[in-house]
């Protein structure tokens, strides 16, 4: 299934030729529109007619999140103020929030990577899309919605919250495609089986915002009985919809003819080999207001490789496996949130809720792994020390409060 088929399926030297020319003027546009690029550009050496191919990007300097939290509310807008005709902002808690502004050409190219998106996962306008992201200035209801609309789907924004209600609309509209954050969807399980809800017409669902394991993945499919597809995307980038998982769930494709993505070392910033793990960096090449130019993501994943089986020739990212403020280490020990999950997911009485508390005091960290279920805890403990070389103290509980957002995995304290 193809939105765009003859884009996403570009020989790679078509495809190249075309990032080239975007990327081009890209720079163009942000060193003539905007004081902060161009003096960032000046202090690194470099101006737009020294990127002669696409591997002269790495003369770029990075773009970190503290600079556009610094920029706010719109100090790296490349338009005047009067061409911008929408902003969403991060979900982030802490210090001053990122900013997207959007032109109206931002709001269609972002309609257009959503509906290949949609079409990736097998969504058409014959079906019921819910959107269960809030609709505000959080991006992924109006993403969602944009794309849907594009496609020509039956929408239903139900946005975030009231869980039996989003089921009783599910009931009501027969909905086929579910838009929602991983532990939500979760969510949306546990209390479909308490209602006796089956999902029977529900046969999709498109999760992000975080990042889940393989096995929460298997514990949702098997549950609902649907396909589960990753979609990746966020703000600072232009919102969801950079890439997403087709059929053959052999990587995200990232939609590079418009977007750029490169895999660095998370502290030295060079380029890693094919295969090898690093920070994710994207520069966005067709995007007006607040084009991202080798914005340092956060997010460690690898580059898998580029022809896929479903005819795309687009690069595939492996799917998120945490981010760089994430990775915990105890004892020598490092590990992901999703390392975990992974593990506990596959251990026979854990339930669908868990949290890491990692606990410093004097100089020792301590590893509280906290679950629901009806499991010995020693059983939790081996299985983590096998497969993580951890052995944290586990305590099982009967319950864990949940979010209807993104999930606190993770307590510091």
């Amino acid at each position: 299934m193809f939105f765009n088929e003859k884009m996403e399926t570009l020989n790679r030297k078509e495809l190249e030729e075309i990032q080239l020319k975007r990327l081009k003027k890209t720079l163009n546009h942000v060193y003539k529109n905007n004081e902060i690029f161009r003096r960032k550009f000046k202090n690194a050496g470099v101006s737009p007619d020294d990127i002669k191919s696409l591997d002269d990007l790495k003369k770029v300097p990075f773009l970190t999140k503290q600079e556009l939290r610094d920029a706010y509310p719109l100090k790296l807008a490349c338009v005047p103020k009067e061409k911008i005709v929408r902003i969403h902002m991060s979900s982030g808690t802490t210090g001053k929030q990122v900013v997207q502004p959007y032109t109206a050409n931002d709001v269609e190219q972002w309609s257009e990577i959503m509906a290949r998106c949609y079409a990736a996962a097998g969504v058409t306008f014959k079906d019921v899309v819910q959107i269960t992201p809030s609709f505000g200035l959080f991006n992924g209801g109006f993403g969602f919605h944009f794309g849907a609309q594009k496609i020509g789907a039956f929408i239903v924004p139900s946005g975030a919250g009231n869980t039996k209600r989003q089921i009783q609309l599910m009931k009501d509209f027969g909905t086929t495609c579910l838009g929602a954050v991983a532990s939500y969807a979760l969510r949306i399980l546990e209390v479909g089986e308490e209602m006796g809800y089956g999902f029977d017409t529900l046969r999709v669902a498109m999760l992000g915002a975080e990042s889940f394991s393989e096995s929460m993945r298997k514990r949702i499919e098997d549950g609902m009985g649907i396909e589960v597809f990753d979609i990746y995307g966020m703000t600072e980038t232009g919102g969801v919809g950079l890439g997403i998982e087709c059929e053959e769930k052999s990587g995200i494709h990232i939609w590079e003819d418009h977007y750029i993505v490169e895999v660095v070392d998370p502290e030295t910033g060079e380029p890693m080999q094919e295969g090898e793990e690093g920070e994710v960096v994207v520069t966005a090449i067709t995007r007006e207001a607040l084009p991202a130019i080798r914005f340092k993501t956060g997010d460690i994943a690898r580059i898998e490789g580029y022809d896929c089986a479903c005819g795309r020739t687009h690069v595939r990212l492996s799917r998120i496996r945490g981010r760089t403020d994430d990775l915990i280490i105890v004892k020598g020990v490092k590990f992901y949130p999703s390392d975990v999950e992974e593990v506990l997911m596959n251990i026979p009485g854990v339930g669908n809720n868990y949290q890491i508390i990692v606990k410093s005091e004097e100089g020792r960290r301590d590893l509280i792994i906290r679950v629901e279920g009806n499991v010995d805890s020693n059983i939790v403990v081996e299985r983590l020390k096998e497969e993580l070389l951890i052995t944290p103290k586990v305590e099982v509980v009967d319950y864990i409060p949940r979010s209807e957002g993104k999930a606190v995995r993770v307590l510091r304290k």
